[in-house]
């Protein structure tokens, strides 16, 4: 009993050792492969790290608006009798843009200029007859009275006959007319739009912490999609003095020169304010940049003609400006550093260079798009 038991036992033995051996053996050939196996060649674009001059700026965005604007209505209703305006043009203050039919209203006013003549008559002999002593006083008062109620009565028929006549309250450019001759308008009903487009105001918003840059006088710059690579320059004019509590930003406006009308109202702008002089970076693509919770970092190609590596060297990185980047420390002026293909690279990974323009990231400090 006791030797069949040994040499199960040693049978056992046996058998398990060839099987820990035999994996042994085959984990030792696969690191051994892989030990001896070239690591592939990645593909990827480099760019070299540059020197710009960049300005300290705050950066918002705002709305265009009129430095005078308005809907113009009339007060009163009435048949449309003349449009006296295309839309769309320029008009001068005080220049008559709509009428409405005052036929009946012109007869009444003819009616109470003869009464009002026949008053002024009156009051004539009067006066006269007063002078005489031939009359008293009150007779006199009563006659300049009703002298003064025919006048009143002129002049009230007379501004109703004006309440029907549109007039430009300020020069400007008119908008689409709303209205068409022989339609009937309530008091109220909106005729056209008058906007003064030059100059013209840009309000934004900015961070309670950028209140001491926001004096009368600072210069800024906006941008606008429908003139891309263009600034229009312009000063702040006006603080809000109050600060948005749900916000904590502080409301600016910005007047800037409009001769050409470029600028419209409501257009969407972005705002660059200046903080300071200008000073040299570092700057390299964002694409550049691999960012991870413990640090960013950037792979610094090394070596010459076709045996290139990189290497992966920690970076502290600044701010942004379009397809750019600031680095603050880690990196020399010159240094050359992988652009894309990050997601295929570890540290001493071969590379090849691809040198074809266009594959290159964009280094666009002020990127538009195409359709801008």
């Amino acid at each position: 009993m006791n030797k069949r038991m040994v040499l199960m036992l040693v049978g056992a033995g046996v058998l398990f050792g060839g099987i820990f051996g035999y994996k042994a053996f085959v984990d030792q050939m696969i690191e051994g492969f892989f030990d001896s196996m070239e690591p592939e060649t990645v593909t990827i674009t480099a760019t070299r790290v540059q020197t710009a001059s960049w300005t300290p700026r705050a950066e918002a965005v705002g709305t265009f608006n009129p430095v005078r604007g308005v809907e113009l209505a009339l007060e009163v209703g009435g048949i449309v009798r003349a449009i006296h305006f295309e839309s769309g043009q320029r008009v001068e203050q005080d220049q008559q843009l709509a009428t409405l039919d005052t036929r009946v209203d012109e007869a009444e006013l003819e009616q109470l200029s003869a009464a009002l003549r026949l008053a002024e008559m009156e009051l004539d002999r009067q006066r006269r007859l007063f002078e005489q002593r031939s009359i008293s006083r009150s007779v006199l008062d009563q006659a300049e009275t009703e002298a003064d109620q025919a006048r009143a009565a002129v002049a009230a028929r007379q501004a109703m006959i004006d309440q029907k006549t549109l007039r430009a309250p300020f020069a400007g450019r008119v908008g689409i007319r709303r209205v068409n001759p022989g339609q009937f308008l309530s008091p109220g009903d909106p005729i056209v739009s008058l906007q003064a487009l030059d100059p013209i105001f840009l309000d934004f918003t900015l961070p309670q912490r950028k209140l001491p840059l926001l004096a009368d006088g600072a210069k800024i710059r906006a941008r606008v999609d429908a003139f891309p690579g263009q600034a229009f320059g312009g000063i702040v004019t006006a603080l809000e003095p109050r600060l948005r509590e749900s916000t904590r930003t502080v409301a600016a406006q910005a007047t800037l020169d409009n001769p050409d009308e470029q600028l419209r109202p409501g257009m969407f702008a972005r705002v660059e304010l200046d903080l300071g002089e200008a000073e040299a970076v570092l700057v390299v693509p964002q694409t550049a940049i691999r960012y991870a919770t413990y640090g960013n970092s950037v792979f610094v190609v090394e070596g010459e003609d076709e045996d290139l590596k990189v290497v992966q060297r920690f970076v502290r990185t600044g701010r942004t400006r379009g397809d750019l980047i600031a680095i603050t420390d880690g990196l020399e002026a010159g240094t050359r550093v992988a652009s894309s293909g990050l997601l295929k690279l570890q540290n001493n990974t071969p590379v090849r260079i691809d040198d074809e323009e266009d594959v290159q990231p964009s280094e666009d400090p002020d990127p538009r798009p195409a359709n801008g």
